[in-house]
């Protein structure tokens, strides 16, 4: 075997380590870097097709958030070699149990074709056949409060942040999903106001960001922004993302005794949502809803932050950090703020 074959064969194994870690870490935007521009997932007995790295990436937001807990095990398979091309299997063992309480351990196979890119070699396709499937209720159980960190609270926890968030002062609202919010955040939004969108996959998931930020209904501030120049408009630029008419976003954490938290790399959101725009709309998901302040802090370090480094990577070549941290413990001016509880997870 020649040095070059060692090596592709090595870089293939570690793809395919990557697309479990990517799995289990919930790292949607990661998972869909390891695919090519073109390359397809295909889950048949889920029954799943998704092809392009925003049909993965999406497609596995909704995937995830119908899991309780769920644990992947890659053996290794066969590789073989073609030039640029290659061809090869891996063997999975996967224990999972999902919201609606189905359950049970399965094994399977991910029969895969590769290609060798610019950036390395890729998935060109994954097709996902279940050789085993057994759902005996399993006696485990997931431990620990990090374990929720990506998984919707019940209802009575939604139920109990939102009567915290409402004694003080934060206006709240429980809907049932993203189309819901979407539809609310529409009526909540004035018609020809200045609305300035923060960044936020729980946004661009909904299809809020392409709502506020495209058509004629309102005054966007994002593409105003963007089209001007940062070195010689900076002061316009802060002006007009510092106080908008709304702000629209989501957030890192909400608490089970009413506060939110706010984080950024830039800083940028930090002066509207403080209290710079006349009103803000937050659409947050159950999964971000946590027992208090300490948890919250430690959600936003050690679950929402790997995760919007991998998207920041993916989308500029470098990492986020957690330079803003804003904390709101209540709103003095009733009616500013909305809170849209969701009763899915949805966005980091």
């Amino acid at each position: 075997m020649t040095d070059q074959a060692i090596a592709d064969r090595v870089e293939i194994e570690a793809l395919r380590g990557e697309y479990s870690d990517a799995v289990m870490m919930r790292d949607r935007a990661r998972l869909a870097s390891l695919f090519t521009a073109d390359g397809v997932l295909r889950m048949p007995n889920v029954p799943v097709e998704l092809t392009g790295r925003d049909e993965i990436r999406t497609g596995g937001e909704r995937l995830q958030a119908n899991w309780d807990f769920f644990v992947q095990t890659t053996h290794p398979g066969s590789i073989r070699l073609d030039g640029d091309v290659a061809t090869g299997r891996a063997h999975v063992q996967e224990l999972a149990r999902t919201l609606d309480g189905r359950e049970g351990v399965n094994f399977a196979i991910y029969h895969d074709r590769y290609r060798r890119t610019d950036d390395g070699w890729k998935f060109a396709e994954r097709v996902y056949e279940v050789r085993y499937l057994d759902t005996t209720a399993l006696g485990g159980a997931a431990p620990g409060p990090a374990a929720s960190f990506a998984e919707a609270v019940p209802a009575e926890r939604l139920e109990k942040a939102a009567a915290a968030l409402a004694a003080n002062g934060f206006g709240v609202e429980i809907l049932d999903d993203t189309a819901a919010a979407r539809r609310r955040v529409r009526d909540l939004l004035p018609e020809g106001a200045a609305v300035f969108t923060s960044a936020s996959e729980t946004l661009r998931l909904s299809g809020i960001d392409a709502d506020v930020n495209t058509g004629s209904r309102y005054s966007p501030v994002k593409p105003r922004v963007l089209a001007m120049d940062r070195a010689t408009a900076a002061d316009e630029i802060r002006r007009l993302i510092s106080v908008p008419d709304v702000v629209v976003g989501s957030v890192a954490a909400v608490t089970e005794t009413g506060s939110i938290v706010v984080a950024s790399g830039s800083g940028s959101q930090v002066p509207a949502c403080a209290g710079g725009a006349g009103s803000a709309i937050w659409v947050v998901g159950a999964q971000k809803v946590v027992p208090d302040l300490a948890t919250a802090l430690r959600r936003t370090e050690d679950h929402a932050l790997p995760l919007e480094s991998a998207r920041t990577e993916a989308a500029y070549g470098w990492p986020s950090a957690v330079n803003s941290l804003l904390v709101l413990n209540a709103e003095q001016r009733p009616g500013r703020v909305t809170v849209l509880l969701l009763r899915e997870a949805v966005g980091f």
